[in-house]
């Protein structure tokens, strides 16, 4: 696949369930050919995900220095606004319907507002593609990347 077209094309935030399959055969090819190409963004709630599974100050300084050379998409207070906003109108569909893990709802305001898409392999995105309008992209379909 060519770089300038993996996943999709376009630049996207990669979510924290895209890294640890990231490896997979399946996807690999292609998530080194959107790094190349510079696809691969990220924002301060990524960071703060990936950087939480880190087992020790190795492995945290391996991940801190793996996505320091990312775009980093920002979260602002226009974020957090949009954030607030789907997770509204969220709750105005059904009950409960609001209830998303608040990271994925940040990095998805932080998408829609700096007119990126999400790269994830998380369930959620969909749904809050419905709201905030942009693009949600699966690292590859639910299920099959174990």
């Amino acid at each position: 696949m060519s770089a300038s077209v993996a996943f999709g094309g376009g630049i996207f935030i990669a979510d924290s369930s895209v890294w640890p399959r990231s490896g997979h055969p399946r996807v690999r090819d292609d998530w080194a050919s959107a790094l190349r190409a510079g696809q691969v963004a990220t924002c301060s709630v990524v960071r703060l995900e990936l950087l939480y599974s880190a087992r020790d100050l190795a492995s945290f300084d391996a991940i801190a220095r793996s996505v320091l050379a990312l775009r980093d998409i920002p979260v602002t207070v226009a974020v957090q606004r949009a954030a607030v906003a789907a997770m509204r109108e969220l709750a105005a569909t059904a009950p409960l319907h609001h209830r998303v893990p608040l990271p994925d709802l940040l990095i998805a305001a932080a998408a829609q507002e700096a007119g990126v898409g999400v790269l994830h392999y998380d369930r959620h995105y969909d749904r809050l593609a419905q709201v905030l309008g942009f693009k949600s992209r699966w690292l590859a379909p639910a299920g099959e990347l174990t």
